[in-house]
């Protein structure tokens, strides 16, 4: 399976979830770095790696697939 296979197929709850959360993470990191004030030093390093880590969550997040068993629960519990 490659990559554009992996990111059509639906996403678990859970992902999205930690997904949204990562989104969150990132945009405050970002928010912070564009700030147009003088901020101190370990505020922007503390920005840098939220921003990082937040890109790096949602892009995994949002590669992971669900193998099909959930949608077959689903399916048989109704």
């Amino acid at each position: 399976m490659n990559i554009l296979d992996r990111y059509k197929k639906p996403t678990p709850k859970f992902f999205k979830i930690l997904r949204n959360v990562g989104i969150a993470l990132g945009a405050s990191g970002a928010a912070i770095l564009t700030a147009p004030i003088t901020l101190p030093a370990t505020l922007i390093s503390i920005a840098s790696y939220l921003t990082v880590a937040g890109t790096v969550v949602t892009a995994v997040s949002q590669a992971v697939v669900s193998d099909g068993e959930e949608l077959k629960n689903k399916e048989n519990n109704n």
